[in-house]
């Protein structure tokens, strides 16, 4: 990891700098996924009108370009410093555990059956599966087929899921032709 620490309109500490050091350690500490680390001390020149004399910016940038910011003030640069990484240590957080709950979720393998029972009125039917057993579909669930020109023994592929009553068919297609 790289890092920079400097300082505008104030002298660098020996104890700002092994402070800042200390804390950049602390946020890339189990991860070891800092690329790079900036922080810069500014004293206030208008200290007069404003409370807050000392602040401290703090970005950190991630692989990806991914990059968090944190800028604050405060009366002392000790304090400055400390909530300044407080809130990138948040964002930080907030960013590792979305980037690991993240599921690789894998579109599920086709059913096979073919169409057993229609109920043209009511706009749905059952398919019986290759293994046994009805699932039941609902028009809205056919992608590339047209309800009404659907008819009893007609081959098709499906996904399936838990329903109210049983298991529903999710997505009913035509089965795939085979190259010769």
């Amino acid at each position: 990891m790289e890092l920079h620490a400097e300082s505008r309109n104030v002298a660098m500490t020996p104890r700002w700098r092994s402070e800042i050091e200390r804390r950049m350690e602390d946020l890339n500490a189990g991860h070891e996924d800092i690329l790079h680390g900036r922080v810069t001390l500014t004293k206030n020149k208008h200290h007069k009108k404003i409370k807050n004399v000392a602040e401290a910016l703090v970005v950190v940038t991630l692989p990806g370009r991914h990059t968090f910011t944190a800028r604050k003030g405060d009366k002392t640069f000790e304090e400055a410093i400390r909530t300044a990484f407080a809130a990138v240590e948040i964002e930080l957080r907030k960013y590792r555990e979305k980037r690991a709950s993240k599921e690789v979720r894998l579109p599920p393998i086709p059913l096979r059956g073919v169409i057993c029972k229609l109920f043209p009125q009511e706009g749905y039917g059952f398919i019986l599966q290759e293994g046994g057993g009805e699932v039941y579909f609902h028009k809205n669930a056919l992608h590339g087929l047209k309800f009404e020109e659907l008819e009893d023994g007609l081959e098709v592929a499906f996904n399936v899921e838990a329903g109210e009553k049983g298991p529903q068919a999710t997505t009913v297609n035509p089965v795939p032709a085979v190259a010769p």
